[in-house]
This record gives C-alpha cells, sequence and structure tokens, in this order.
C-alpha cells in the first residue's frame, strides 16, 4: 500500500523535476511488463487462497477410525483431497477390501468421473464381518457386487449436518438413511460412520464399520 507523506512544495517539485530527469516516461513495453507482472502475482495468490482453503476441508474430518489414515503422503487427507474418490481411495490402507471390490466391479472410471457424490465407505473390518465364503462369493458375482457398491453412493457432497436426519437416494436407486449429531452419526441405523467428512476431489466421504445391503 502506497503511504502519502505531507512534503512541502518546494521538495515536492524538486521529486518531480529529478524524476522526470533520471526516468523519463514510462515506455508502453514497461507498462505492459507491469501489468503482466501484477496479473502473475494475482493469479499465484488465487492459487495459493485455493489450496488453503482445500486444505482447511480436507481437515474437517472426525472419528476414531481417522486414526488408521496416514499422516503424510497420498493417503493423508490432504494426499485424498487432490485425487478422485476411487484413486484416493486406493491410497488410503484401511479401505483395501473395499479398493478391491470396486476394481472387481469395474467401478473405478464410474466413480472417478463422477462430480459431487457422497460415498459411504466401508472400512475393512466392515468387509471382515462378513463370512469369508460369502464375501468371496460377492466379490466373484459382479453384478450383484455392483448393486452393492453403488449403493453406498448418493448424490452431492453431503456434509455432516445433512446426515443428522437424511434421507438420500442411492446410484443403486434405493433409499439410504442417516441420523445422529456431532460426531456421532448411523447410517441405516445400524452402520456407524468410524471416520466421517473426508475430502477427494469428486467426492465426501464417510468410512463407515458395515457393509450397506439394498434390500
Amino acid at each position: 500500500m502506497i503511504r502519502k507523506s505531507t512534503l512541502t512544495v518546494t521538495a515536492a517539485a524538486a521529486a518531480l523535476a529529478f524524476g522526470l530527469t533520471a526516468c523519463g516516461d514510462m515506455s508502453e513495453e514497461d507498462a505492459e511488463a507491469t501489468s503482466e507482472n501484477t496479473s502473475a502475482e494475482e493469479t499465484a495468490g488465487a492459487e495459493d487462497t485455493e489450496s488453503e482453503g482445500m486444505t482447511e476441508t480436507a481437515g474437517e474430518n472426525f472419528g476414531p477410525g481417522c486414526a488408521a489414515v496416514p499422516e503424510g503422503g497420498e493417503g493423508s487427507f490432504e494426499g485424498m483431497a487432490d485425487d478422485p474418490v476411487a484413486t484416493a481411495a486406493s491410497n488410503n490402507p484401511a479401505l483395501s477390501t473395499l479398493v478391491t471390490a470396486v476394481g472387481e466391479a469395474d467401478l473405478v472410471d464410474t466413480l472417478n468421473s463422477a462430480e459431487d457424490i457422497t460415498v459411504f465407505a466401508p472400512a475393512d473390518d466392515a468387509f471382515a464381518k462378513i463370512p469369508e465364503e460369502d464375501l468371496n462369493a460377492l466379490l466373484a458375482d459382479q453384478e450383484q457386487l455392483t448393486e452393492v457398491l453403488t449403493y453406498h453412493v448418493v448424490e452431492g457432497r453431503q456434509a455432516p449436518a445433512d446426515l443428522e436426519d437424511g434421507t438420500f437416494t442411492s446410484l443403486q436407486g434405493g433409499e439410504v438413511t442417516t441420523e445422529g449429531s456431532g460426531e456421532d452419526f448411523t447410517v441405516n441405523g445400524e452402520s456407524a460412520v468410524v471416520c466421517g467428512n473426508v475430502q477427494t476431489a469428486n467426492a465426501t466421504v464417510y468410512i463407515v464399520d458395515t457393509v450397506l445391503m439394498p434390500e
């Protein structure tokens, strides 16, 4: 910011005379260079602000399951915020079974290309609740697996406040209900959110402790 100071008439005149003698008029090239530099600084400032905003959003997570998320790297909260949801999940060690299932159902591109969705992502412990024989059968049945996985995806980036008493239509077509408050939420009355409001480039993710089964 340019600050004005009080000068005498004589000093002001002397300064003006010196400026004209030493520098002359600013050329058009100098003016263009100044304008370009200003534009570059403004663009850089906007990018920094956008990056800071994403970092702040990525940090607004909660729940005991968040302790399993790496503190740094691509699998961290900040790292996941840079990638679309299927790619982000693949970098999170707590979601390895889900990542395998998404691959078996051929849903990687579908999830990565979707815009503004919310995913209720079962943690590995959620899949571990399913008897091994039944889980293997599910993973081998692409049609049924697709039904189950798309049931975990709803439209829009749902904030925690939206989950207090929510009813959403899933990508599978069935309804998903949520309830709770603060940092305590359940999905369909039985699956608890263990790590909430995780941001990826195209989705908000709530990691849950039980696999949701459509009716």
